[in-house]
C-alpha cells in the first residue's frame, strides 16, 4: 500500500509575521501512521521581544535552599536553629535561595542578552519602613530597577543585560538592602501591566515571574483571618490573626486575575516557582493557575524532558505542568535556559520541529524549496535536535527574502506509531 506523505509545514520567509501555528492530529491509513499538519509564516528580521523580569525579593529568599544541610544550623539565643531570615546564613557553606538565584542568572542574561530587550522590577518595596503595611508594598517606580533599553543593537542589548545582572548581584543576602517583607504578587503584576513599554504591538511581550512564595499582602483580599478556612494563612506564628489580618491570607484569585489582565494586553506571563513553598501545599495549584492564565506553553521532547516531577505529553509536545519548578541553582538555570530557547527569535535558517512535529525516522522527512524536492546534504539542509537547519545558498536566499520575494519551503514527514 502506498502512503501519502502528510504535509508537516509550509513556510514563507518574509518580513512580517502573518499567521500563528496550528496543530491538527488526524489518524490516516494505515493506522500505524500519524498525520501532522503545521502552517507557519516566519520573519527573518522580526523585532526582538520585551521581557520584564519580576523578581521576588521577599524575606524568605534568604532561607536555605536546602534546609536539611547541617551547615545551615546555627547557634541563636542559646539554641540551635535554622539560619535564614532571622539569622543570616553563612552562604559559603549554606547557600540560600537568593545566592542560588544570583548564581543562576548571569548565564541566562549573557546568552539571551543580544536577542532580548530586558527590564527588571523587584518586589516588595520595603525601603524606609518596618511595619506590616511597609512589608507588603507592591512593586512601584522605585523598584523598577532597570527599564527597557533604548538601543537595540547587539552590543547595547548585551551591555543592558549585564547592567541588570549587576543590579541583582548587588542585592545582599544579609544586612541593609537584603530581601525583606511579604509577597505582594497581584499588586506587582498590576504595576508592570501598566508600563507602556511592555505594550508594544510590534513585539512579543513577556513577564517572567520568579517567586519563592505564595502570593499575599493584598489589603483588598475578600478573605481575612477571621475565617481561617477561607483565609489560608501564609504567615507563620498566627500572623493572619493579628497585624496581617487580611494581608497574610493567600491571594491566589487576584494574582490569577492580574495575569489574565496582562494576557488581555498581549503580554504573556512565565511563572517560575523557586523553593519549598512553591513545590508543596497550596503552591503548585496556585502557580499552575497563574501559569495557565499567562498563556506560555512549555514544550518538551525526548531530548529536552520537562524535569523532575513533571512529564511530557507526547501528543501535544508540551509539559503537563505549565509553570517551572526549581529547587536549586542547577534546576533554576535549566528553567531559564528553556525559557531563553523558547522566547528568542529563532535562527532564520532553522525551522524548529518539536515533539510530534518530528518524523520518527530522518528518512521519512522530505524538503521542498520553491516546489523542488531538495535532498539533504551539508550544503542544503540537515535534521538536528532542534529541527531542519538550512545551509549554503538556501540559507542565503532565506536571509535575503522580502515580502515581495519570499522563499517558500515545505517540509513533509510522517510519524510511525
Amino acid at each position: 500500500m502506498r502512503s501519502k506523505l502528510p504535509l508537516l509545514s509550509a513556510l514563507s520567509v518574509g518580513a512580517f509575521v502573518l499567521a500563528c501555528q496550528t496543530y491538527d492530529f488526524e489518524p490516516v491509513e494505515p493506522l500505524a501512521i500519524a498525520q501532522t499538519t503545521v502552517e507557519e509564516v516566519i520573519d527573518a528580521r522580526r523585532s526582538k521581544p520585551n521581557i520584564m523580569l519580576l523578581v521576588d525579593t521577599s524575606a524568605s529568599m534568604t532561607d536555605p535552599v536546602d534546609p536539611s544541610n547541617p551547615a545551615c544550623m546555627v547557634d541563636h539565643q542559646g539554641s540551635r536553629t535554622l539560619c535564614g531570615r532571622e539569622v543570616p546564613c553563612s552562604v559559603d557553606v549554606c547557600p540560600t535561595r537568593w545566592t542560588e538565584l544570583q548564581a543562576a542568572v548571569p548565564q541566562f542574561l549573557e546568552s539571551s542578552g543580544q536577542f532580548v530587550r530586558f527590564a527588571l522590577t523587584t518586589y516588595p518595596e520595603t525601603r524606609g519602613g518596618t511595619g506590616a503595611v511597609d512589608s507588603c508594598r507592591e512593586a512601584s517606580q522605585s523598584t523598577l530597577l532597570k527599564g527597557l533599553p533604548e538601543q537595540e543593537d547587539d552590543a547595547s542589548l548585551l551591555a543592558h543585560a549585564s547592567e541588570i545582572n549587576d543590579l541583582l548581584q548587588g542585592i545582599p543576602n544579609s544586612g541593609e538592602g537584603r530581601p525583606l517583607g511579604g509577597t505582594p504578587t497581584s499588586g506587582s503584576l498590576n504595576f508592570v501591566s501598566g508600563l507602556p513599554g511592555l505594550q508594544d504591538p510590534g513585539r512579543e511581550n513577556f513577564v517572567i515571574l520568579l517567586t519563592d512564595g505564595l502570593p499575599n499582602c493584598n489589603q483588598a483580599n475578600v478573605n481575612t483571618g477571621a475565617n481561617p478556612e477561607l483565609c489560608k494563612c501564609t504567615i507563620d506564628n498566627n500572623g493572619c490573626f493579628s497585624s496581617y489580618l487580611t494581608r497574610g491570607c493567600l491571594d491566589a484569585d487576584a494574582s490569577v486575575v492580574a495575569v489574565q489582565a496582562l494576557k488581555q494586553k498581549q503580554i504573556s506571563t512565565i511563572v517560575i516557582g523557586f523553593g519549598a513553598e512553591t513545590a508543596s501545599g497550596e503552591g503548585p495549584a496556585v502557580l499552575e493557575a497563574m501559569a495557565r492564565a499567562g498563556g506560555f506553553r512549555r514544550t518538551c521532547s525526548a531530548e529536552r524532558p520537562c524535569g523532575e516531577g513533571d512529564t511530557c505529553n507526547p501528543t501535544t509536545g508540551q509539559c503537563n505542568r505549565s509553570f517551572f519548578q526549581a529547587g536549586n541553582q542547577g534546576e533554576l538555570a535549566r528553567a531559564l535556559e528553556d525559557i531563553s530557547l523558547a522566547v528568542k527569535i529563532p535562527e532564520p535558517c532553522l525551522i524548529r520541529l518539536d515533539g510530534p512535529q518530528r518524523p520518527t525516522d530522518p528518512k521519512l522527512l522530505v524538503v521542498y524549496v520553491e516546489g523542488e524536492r531538495t535532498p539533504s546534504s551539508d550544503s542544503t539542509w540537515t535534521l538536528n535536535d532542534d529541527g531542519v537547519l538550512f545551509t549554503g545558498q538556501i540559507c542565503e536566499r532565506i536571509l535575503a527574502s522580502t515580502p515581495e520575494a519570499p522563499v517558500k519551503i515545505e517540509l513533509r514527514a510522517i510519524r510511525q506509531r
